[in-house]
């Protein structure tokens, strides 16, 4: 097998756990390593093979079999971009605190390698939505695995923003911003705005407000197979929209749509894991001393 190692920047207390990733796959099969990650920590590793190096989708693309991104969440949304359309699948070692989609931990690496190495896990199909402006925006990371996001530039104003979903207008939000999510990002900014989670094959979106105005305003849930069309309020407003943790500045006027993507990101998953069981994990669900 052949495997890519994605990072950005790693604290000195977890090049152990690092090495130990590196001894394992290096004994397993070729080895190839983000540059710009072996650049900063190369040095403090051992490798009983020099790694190829690389730093695009294209040098890994039909060759990796598995990359695996060590970090966070965050270091995650990014290795899907090096990930893409490639079908390379994609796990995470979450050297962290919360991590909903890294979800293999620093204590069990050993033996989730091994489980890995053994072939015993299956494959997680994540929807991603995908971003179309007049403008190019984003090209050519134009999509996300979590979530659009429209918010404000200027912190003492709000936004109004209009939403439609295909040819039915939906809303007129006076809000700090508004979430596109999909179900994997339904844990994640959605959540923390009181959006639902949603089961990942649910087939599904959430449009879910930023502190709107309107204490009536609640989170949407619709089908995945619809168009949304976003219009900000005002001709010469500036605003932000980010796609998972990439973020642009946007002037006014522009129209986003948003469409699910025409791929998926394969996630690789453990046989012990499951994503309720995650959920009671992650979230401390059932910690009671009724239970």
């Amino acid at each position: 097998m052949t495997f890519a190692v994605y990072g950005k920047h790693l604290a000195e207390t977890v090049l152990p756990i690092l090495q130990t990733l590196v001894d394992k796959l290096g004994n397993a099969g070729q080895l190839y390593f983000y540059e710009p990650f072996f650049r900063a920590i190369g040095g403090k590793l051992h490798f009983a093979d020099q790694p190829l190096l690389f730093s695009t989708q294209a040098e890994i693309q039909g060759r990796a079999d598995i990359l695996f991104s060590i970090g966070g969440d965050g270091t995650m949304l990014d290795a899907v971009t090096l990930v893409g359309d490639s079908g390379i699948l994609l796990n995470g070692i979450n050297m962290g605190r919360l991590g909903f989609l890294s979800g293999i931990s620093k204590g069990q690496i050993i033996p989730a390698l091994d489980a890995i190495l053994a072939s015993e896990y299956d494959i997680d199909q994540r929807t991603l939505l995908k971003l179309e402006t007049s403008n190019g925006l984003f090209l050519p990371f134009n999509f996300a695995l979590n979530e659009l996001t429209v918010s404000k530039a200027k912190p003492m104003s709000l936004l109004t923003i209009h939403a439609r979903v295909n040819d039915d207008f939906l809303n007129s939000y006076w809000a700090d911003g508004l979430i596109v999510s999909t179900p994997t990002g339904s844990t994640a900014y959605s959540l923390s705005c009181n959006g639902p989670i949603i089961a990942p094959d649910a087939g599904s979106f959430v449009i879910t407000p930023i502190a709107s105005h309107n204490l009536t305003v609640r989170p949407v849930v619709i089908r995945d197979d619809v168009e949304i069309r976003i219009r900000i309020g005002g001709e010469k407003t500036s605003f932000f929209v980010s796609l998972d943790s990439r973020i642009q500045e946007v002037e006014n006027p522009v129209e986003l749509v948003i469409r699910k993507a025409g791929f998926k990101v394969n996630l690789l998953r453990l046989r012990n894991a499951s994503f309720f069981n995650t959920l009671r994990d992650k979230l401390n669900w059932g910690l009671d001393v009724r239970n």
